[in-house]
């Protein structure tokens, strides 16, 4: 019996060792094709760099200054850290208002998030444009706020489950210990959150960090401009695109979120499991 659980167990690592290598092998190719000669990569994308074909670090300088990068980068970090503390903020709130609360106000207000995450984002694109365009919205910060409306689904379905797991004794406790409301909040409730708001935050931060609809339809690009969006104008005329300086700013691109995927992603499985509480 044990023999056959070791079978069964090696065969299982084996098959998710090949789906994780199919994963991370786009990756790859994306930073060996970085270091390579434009004129190489698409006559063979799957070759190392050397000899002839390696370009060094040139591809790097070149997407550097052709992009703007480091203006780039600064405005997607504006962006992306702005958008997930105004998410994580409004909706961990929100969540334990509905839970807590929960009269019919809460009930449709929960439902109309739920709707929220099933809305196709094609439907409201345009009209979206329009009324960031009317209402200034067009900016760095007010771009913040639209992805507050549209990450706030997701937000608040898992952290209402976690509040749903928290016991009210201990609000009533510090509650009694007179407390008021915002320190039972961020004393109390934020810390047993704690596993699930690092869980949103990696979730939120790498969907922000990568959109590139979003901040093309509503952002004054004369003025702003991600890195998603700055990539996108390597292309040249009649079709024409700089392959190596795209690589190149696309391995600088992942490279942060990357990192901090890595150095929160213990808390991805912790954080769903606590969001999945019966309530």
């Amino acid at each position: 019996m044990n023999g056959e659980k070791a079978k069964h167990s090696g065969l299982w690592t084996l098959f998710f060792s090949m789906i994780s290598i199919a994963w991370v092998f786009p990756i790859f190719l994306v930073i060996i094709n970085s270091f390579k000669q434009k004129a190489y990569i698409s006559d063979n994308a799957f070759s190392f760099p050397a000899g002839d074909t390696f370009a060094g670090w040139d591809n790097y300088v070149r997407g550097i200054e052709q992009t703007n990068f480091f203006a780039s980068f600064g405005w997607t970090v504006i962006v992306t850290v702005g958008s997930v503390v105004l998410i994580l903020l409004c909706t961990s709130m929100c969540a334990w208002w509905i839970v807590r609360v929960n009269n019919w106000v809460a009930k449709t207000l929960y439902i109309l998030f739920l709707f929220n995450m099933i809305v196709p984002f094609q439907m409201l694109m345009f009209t979206l444009s329009w009324l960031a365009d009317r209402l200034g919205l067009n900016t760095p910060w007010g771009l913040c706020i639209i992805y507050l409306g549209f990450g706030a689904g997701l937000a608040v379905f898992i952290f209402t489950g976690v509040v749903k797991g928290i016991p009210q004794s201990l609000e009533e406790s510090a509650m009694i210990d007179g407390a008021s409301v915002p320190r039972i909040f961020f004393q109390v409730v934020v810390p047993i959150m704690k596993p699930s708001i690092i869980s949103v935050a990696i979730l939120e931060a790498m969907w922000v960090w990568n959109d590139y609809l979003l901040p093309y339809l509503t952002l004054d690009l004369n003025k702003y401009k991600t890195i998603s969006v700055s990539i996108q104008y390597l292309k040249g005329g009649y079709g024409s695109v700089d392959m190596g300086a795209m690589m190149a700013c696309l391995v600088l691109a992942i490279i942060p979120i990357i990192l901090f995927y890595i150095l929160c992603q213990k808390y991805i499985v912790k954080g769903v499991m606590a969001g999945a509480v019966k309530g």
